[in-house]
């Protein structure tokens, strides 16, 4: 079974049971080598660069990201 089956079937689940999943799959990646956390931070860097390139995201300065933090918390 692949990750996108597994991903809709998870999707399918009663809100408790995607909490509980939830919870088990980020307390696995506490187990996760040095070498391990790296190489999933450079895959989600070189992601991130890719969807730039192609422009499918945009950036948003720190001061527009700010100012609408700011906005939501009043």
């Amino acid at each position: 079974m692949d990750s996108k089956s597994v991903e809709k079937q998870a999707l399918g689940l009663p809100a408790p049971d995607r909490a509980r999943l939830a919870q088990k799959l980020l307390e696995s990646l506490d187990t996760l080598t040095d070498a391990e956390r790296e190489k999933l931070w450079l895959d989600e860097a070189a992601r991130r660069a890719a969807q730039l390139d192609s422009g499918d995201v945009e950036l948003i300065s720190g001061n527009e990201v700010a100012g609408k933090a700011r906005a939501l918390l009043r």
